[in-house]
């Protein structure tokens, strides 16, 4: 059975009916809104269970689990957000499935963690907690483990690849940018994103989006900024060093510019944000056509805009692309438009006709993203990746 064969029986029984669908639907996203506000009791009701149940498990994750707790409680926000739209579910369940091999996860830590889960939201809802909401969840997870243990077993990949550093370059007291030669080259698409093991935070990964399409020598350069309370990004920017060896996960996310599209393309990226549109547009220039693109690059003041002189010299060598300089807060700041990057790019216009991708913070991503629906942008048309922090 495929991923989206188990999403369909899943969350549509045979014989069940479209309205008892969006009931099932309701039932989660009403049941976890009781329950997010206490999401830091849950999670480590969560991991409670589960080490307790499933004791083996416990060297899967890093000694330190604040950081691990809040990735647990961003995806299941995720998937709940996005439970009744199977054809953005099931590709998203599908690479976590197959990014989690690099862990040594076994079938049955799945069973583990679905006990651990509904036990966890089962303590925090008290009386709301019915059999109809348990059915719903049991059958949501059910899905979500199905999926993922189904693309698991038939990858046929390495679970990781060993990289190591070869450059370390510091851009200020909180940027890098650090350079890994793999030990064979990584099948990414520009644009996607890989979790990364460094010997300073072992067992504790951090997602980074390469600044490059793929090479064949295997290099990967990465832009790490260093995030309040952010313990891998810290440690990479301050004491990364040539020879450190990294542990590199398999690549996820749906950024990309579809080269079947005749629509021209609008990119919009904040902060280190810019390191995906770098590989993009790298990926870009070797297409015999590109696609007529225009890139909006913001940060609060000009020294945000770390990398805009590569871009800006890009430019000049190829006539489809165009890269508008934004800033917040430096009026002085001479040729860059001035506000948000939400402010300014709608200020534009709607872009219904264009190809979007969106990169940056989380919070830079949802203003934007909701700044350009309310302006007229299709959904659609609009590519983004949520993991993005620490």
């Amino acid at each position: 059975m495929t991923a989206e064969q188990l999403l369909t029986a899943d969350l549509h029984d045979v014989g069940e009916s479209r309205g008892q669908a969006s009931g099932t639907v309701e039932i989660i996203r009403s049941s976890w809104a009781l329950v997010e506000p206490r999401t830091e009791e849950l999670g480590r009701h969560f991991y409670a269970t589960l080490f307790s149940t499933a004791p083996e498990t416990r060297d899967l994750f890093p000694v330190n689990m604040e950081v691990q707790r809040s990735r647990l409680l961003r995806a299941l926000v995720h998937v709940v957000q996005m439970v009744d739209q199977p054809d953005e579910l099931v590709p998203f369940l599908e690479q976590l499935g197959r990014d989690h091999r690099k862990f040594g996860v076994l079938t049955q830590h799945y069973d583990g963690v679905g006990t651990a889960l509904i036990s966890a939201i089962a303590s925090y809802s008290g009386d709301a907690w019915t059999p109809e909401v348990e059915s719903a969840w049991t059958r949501a997870y059910g899905t979500v483990a199905g999926a993922m243990h189904t693309a698991a077993q038939a990858e046929r990949g390495p679970a990781s690849w060993l990289g190591r550093v070869v450059g370390h370059e510091r851009l200020g007291w909180d940027l890098a940018t650090i350079t890994v030669q793999t030990s064979e080259p990584i099948a990414y698409r520009a644009g996607q994103y890989v979790s990364v093991e460094t010997p300073q935070r072992p067992r504790l990964w951090r997602y980074l989006s390469p600044a490059n399409a793929p090479r064949p020598d295997g290099l990967l350069e990465f832009h790490v900024r260093a995030v309040n309370s952010g313990w891998v990004s810290r440690a990479l920017v301050a004491h990364s060093r040539v020879g450190d060896t990294w542990r590199i996960g398999p690549p996820m996310g749906r950024m990309h510019v579809d080269p079947a599209s005749d629509n021209e393309v609008l990119m919009v990226a904040g902060g280190t944000g810019m390191a995906p549109i770098k590989a993009l547009l790298e990926d870009l220039t070797r297409r015999p056509k590109p696609p007529r693109t225009q890139v909006f690059i913001g940060g609060r003041t000009w020294e945000d805009l770390y990398d805009f002189g590569a871009l800006r010299k890009l430019s000049y060598s190829n006539s489809w692309l165009d890269i508008i300089p934004v800033v917040e807060k430096d009026e002085s700041a001479s040729g860059a438009e001035h506000g948000t990057l939400a402010d300014v790019v709608t200020r534009y216009g709607a872009w219904a006709d264009h190809d979007v991708l969106v990169c940056g913070s989380p919070s830079m991503i949802r203003a934007t993203v909701s700044r350009m629906l309310v302006a007229g942008t299709p959904l659609d048309r609009i590519r983004y990746d949520p993991f993005t922090m620490d």
